[in-house]
């Protein structure tokens, strides 16, 4: 084999060949993962860098290598973006209301998560023997069946199953079975990281092997170092710590921190107040921040229409693709508010927010991005545009906001260019 002219050995081939053996190909991108490099250092010091999909016009720069190559070398930092303060700084923007003074022992609000008597509905008009729909943590099919289990009474419980929800191999194939055995009450089970400590130090271990034995359990390693196990097993037994804890700890792959829990409960609580107190801002708040496929179509025209979809969705089963899945999230709570007396109001060109959707005489008014196919940008165009009066004609629409003729269609469809003439020239003849 030759290459430019010069031969090349086999040797030299499979030399190449090993060298470029595992180099990515692609990029991938934490969305809010920063590496700090020191003072006067550069990051080729460490690696080399790419662009997102090798786009070298791109102004993000990610590193080629990942973290856990250059963990031991430099910091990095999540900044992660989060849903829902901003929900309740909405809520707070609608009501007036402060959310950092909303009681954290509110019972209304606390019933919601073993019954469904506080929102006025009946588990069988909502599909659901809890109320926690669209509560941040608490909302999934997953987490549902986590509070009919356990039908949680305290703050305290409602941390736990956050804990235990966030865990890995932390509910299934154990504290459930645990719990429904009757072996453990929700109190007593393995729940969060700190727990194991602070069971340990109860039991009378000592604060650096009981400090050891969680971080090896939290972090799902208790059986990968046989003999350090082993030692630890032997020092629990000997301070009486039964077997179903020790054998619980052994199936734990991964176990979340108490004081992330407290802080996404106390979050979760607030915004479960306002939908207990106050049900149209949590609405409203909802549908404009959390929805991810919200459809005026199908939404916005009655109960029917809506149960309709729901079992359209049902019926796909498996084949269902992500987007049904989250119109399906969204139904659910849509259905809801129906069922607890609330409505919608039409989408209007003059009064419907861009983005958000309003209270208005005790109803909703979606926005015009709700529209299936309307966008925020053109949404926006048409806010802006509208700041100067009404507009004369559909024409006199499409010059000020410089919708094209989709955008137009899709206004039309939704019934917000009734009685608007095509154009501002009025004919004179018949």
């Amino acid at each position: 084999m030759k290459k430019d002219g010069i031969p090349v050995n086999s040797a030299e081939i499979l030399r190449i060949s090993k060298g470029c053996t595992g180099i990515k190909r692609t990029t991938g991108q934490h969305p809010g993962g920063i590496i700090v490099v020191p003072k006067g250092r550069e990051i080729y010091e460490f690696c080399p860098v790419q662009h997102p999909a090798d786009d070298p016009k791109s102004d993000i720069i990610t590193t080629h290598f990942d973290y856990h190559s250059i963990d031991q070398n430099l910091l990095k930092l999540d900044i992660l973006g989060h849903d829902d303060p901003t929900v309740i700084r909405m809520l707070q923007d609608i009501t007036g209301i402060d959310p950092t003074k909303i009681p954290l022992d509110d019972k209304e609000t606390m019933s919601i998560f073993s019954s469904t008597d506080a929102l006025g509905v009946t588990p069988e008009q909502i599909h659901s023997e809890v109320g926690s729909y669209g509560v941040p943590e608490f909302g999934t099919k997953f987490v549902r069946g986590m509070l009919i289990d356990t039908k949680p009474t305290t703050f305290d419980e409602l941390i736990r199953i956050s804990g235990l929800s966030h865990g890995t191999d932390v509910w299934l194939n154990n504290a459930q079975s645990l719990i429904q055995e009757g072996t453990v009450t929700l109190n007593e089970a393995i729940c969060c990281r700190d727990d194991i400590m602070i069971y340990l130090i109860k039991k009378g271990l000592e604060p650096n092997p009981a400090f050891k034995i969680m971080e090896l359990v939290r972090k799902g390693k208790a059986l990968k170092d046989p003999a350090k196990w082993a030692e630890y097993v032997g020092m629990m037994k000997e301070h009486d710590v039964p077997d179903w804890y020790i054998k619980s700890c052994e199936k734990i792959k991964y176990m979340f921190p108490k004081a992330h829990a407290a802080a996404y409960v106390t979050n979760a609580f607030r915004i479960a107040w306002f939908k207990v107190h106050k049900p149209l801002a949590y609405y409203a708040a909802y549908f404009s921040i959390r929805a991810k496929a919200f459809d005026s179509d199908v939404m916005c025209h009655g109960k029917e229409k809506v149960r309709n979809k729901m079992k359209e969705i049902e019926l796909m089963a498996n084949s269902a693709t992500q987007k049904d899945k989250d119109m399906y999230d969204d139904l659910e709570i849509v259905w809801e508010m129906y069922e607890r007396g609330f409505s919608f109001l039409p989408i209007d060109l003059y009064h419907s927010h861009s983005k958000n959707f309003l209270i208005e005489d005790g109803k909703i008014r979606p926005p015009l991005n709700s529209i299936p196919g309307l966008g925020t940008v053109a949404a926006d165009s048409i806010i802006e545009a509208r700041k100067d009066g009404k507009f004369m004609s559909i024409d006199d629409l499409q010059i000020r906001s410089k919708a094209g003729k989709a955008v137009v269609e899709m206004l039309a469809n939704a019934g917000c260019l009734d009685g608007m003439s095509r154009s501002n020239q009025m004919s004179l003849f018949g």
